[in-house]
């Protein structure tokens, strides 16, 4: 009886073999760098940081040295102009005259003060062509600077935000690659999920098939009830049904996957393996807090968004009240019939302005103008503050799940063993008649279930091994960050 037994196991055992695939099954890393490379989000997060690489060039570029070349060449007229006479009567004549100009000019901006320096030189040709007239105006040499005064210095508050603005959008690269791991890993397992329920729905549909084959011969043989050979019938075509829906589950849920990876669609979607239980290093809570502040982009987001609201603040300040420019210039400046001459005995040429504007009468505007801004600025102090503690509290909880998540890996592991030996027993002790249908269709529900449950708790794992690193943004499998 025993050998017998476990003969039977043995049989029940390579039912349920699973028929190898032709092809090699994908695994969750070939998926994930295959989104990485050819994905539209993948290639968007590339965007986002090509994007930030050349607004922070734009920016550098304000405090750099800029040489302008501008002018008027030709100025051409050909006219008849009202010309008013010594008596006070206008005279019409007729005029036909080219009035040029080209100027070099090198600036450079201050951002502590807003200044800006220039050098420059320009030429002036004025030509008569009725009065067989030619005169040229040459600036070699100008120096000067305009320097605003009480009014909002733009470039001395982009030269506090814009590094900010830069470093996040680095780190924001590497976050969406993280993120983007994480949402491939919940579509890699819906289909992981679809296909185990198509092989675990072959498997029973075999196996209830191979029981409707023996119950037949036992009912030949008056060994087993009508009512038990049609609850057998019953079951194959539950189990066929079960398997042609967990095909096509499969199928589109396979379609969904290739669609968000860039994957070509196929006919058909590739099997997709299990894959082992996600890197469970151990994480201090305090560790994994203190390395998103130092890495995550979202303290930096914080401090820019502090930093904008005092520059608004500034803003409104400084173009609401007293506003004034002042502009000085001197260099060397000649007029004559020939270029060359404007070279010799060049005079000098002094400039200096002062323009200010100053509102007597607003009827309250600057005041409802500074206060609205900082209004803003305090709400965004608030919202700061508690976006802080959310994110931080994320970050606590997530570290914290860790060692429950390896947990509940073991269990569902080891539950997904019990229950598939509990059917395999089953199986054979209800081919002896020891036990009934009812309690093997509990085992083999039992057994299902188990599987789905240990897929389950690998997703989870998975899921939170690439939301832990997006949080933080470091490896703490080997204790390194991952920005590079």
């Amino acid at each position: 009886m025993k050998l017998r037994f476990f003969l039977l196991l043995s049989l029940l055992g390579s039912l349920r073999q699973p028929v190898a695939a032709q092809a090699p099954a994908l695994t969750l890393a070939e998926v994930i760098t295959q989104t990485l490379n050819h994905s539209a989000a993948g290639q968007q997060a590339v965007t986002n940081r090509e994007t930030g690489y050349w607004a922070w060039r734009g920016y550098q570029a304000n405090y750099r040295p800029q040489l302008g070349l501008q002018g008027t060449l030709p100025n051409f007229s050909r006219v008849i102009t009202p010309v008013v006479q010594p008596d006070g009567t206008t005279d019409f004549r007729a005029v036909r005259i080219n009035n040029s100009n080209a100027a070099l000019t090198l600036s450079q901006n201050i951002g502590w003060s807003g200044a800006q320096v220039f050098v420059g030189a320009e030429v002036q040709r004025f030509d008569d062509f009725n009065g067989n007239l030619k005169r040229y105006n040459n600036q070699p040499l100008t120096l000067g600077i305009t320097q605003p005064l009480g009014q909002f210095n733009g470039l001395r508050w982009a030269r506090a935000i814009e590094p900010l603005r830069y470093q996040e959008s680095s780190r924001t690269y590497v976050e969406e690659r993280e993120t983007l791991a994480q949402r491939v890993t919940e579509l890699y397992f819906d289909v992981l999920l679809q296909q185990v329920n198509a092989a675990v729905a072959g498997q029973n549909a075999q196996a209830t098939a191979e029981l409707l084959r023996i119950g037949r011969e036992r009912f030949a043989l008056g060994r087993l009830s009508q009512s038990d050979l049609l609850q057998l019938e019953l079951n194959l075509l539950d189990a066929r049904q079960a398997q042609n829906q967990a095909r096509l589950d499969a199928e589109s849920a396979g379609l969904t996957l290739q669609a968000y990876t860039g994957q070509p669609v196929t006919e058909g979607a590739a099997a997709l393996a299990v894959p082992a239980p996600a890197p469970q290093p151990p994480v201090a809570p305090a560790q994994a807090l203190a390395e998103a502040r130092q890495h995550r982009s979202t303290t930096l987001a914080f401090r820019r968004r502090l930093l904008l609201a005092e520059r608004d603040v500034a803003q409104a300040r400084g173009t609401t009240g007293f506003q004034a420019t002042l502009t000085a210039n001197l260099g060397y400046v000649n007029q004559a019939p020939n270029l060359v001459d404007t070279y010799a005995n060049l005079q000098n040429q002094q400039q200096v302005r002062l323009a200010f504007g100053l509102p007597l009468v607003d009827w309250g505007r600057r005041q409802a103008i500074v206060k609205t801004a900082e209004l803003a600025r305090d709400q965004t102090r608030h919202d700061v503050a508690q976006e802080t503690r959310g994110f931080e509290q994320q970050v606590l909880t997530q570290a914290a799940q860790q060692p429950a998540l390896a947990e509940q890996i073991q269990l569902a592991s080891r539950v997904d063993s019990l229950a598939q030996r509990r059917y395999d027993i089953a199986r054979a002790t209800y081919l002896l008649g020891r036990i009934s249908l009812t309690d093997l269709s509990l085992a083999s529900m039992a057994k299902d279930g188990a599987r789905r449950g240990y897929i389950f708790a690998l997703r989870a794992g998975w899921v939170a091994y690439y939301r832990l690193r997006a949080l933080t943004l470091y490896d703490f499998e080997r204790q390194t960050p991952l920005l590079r």
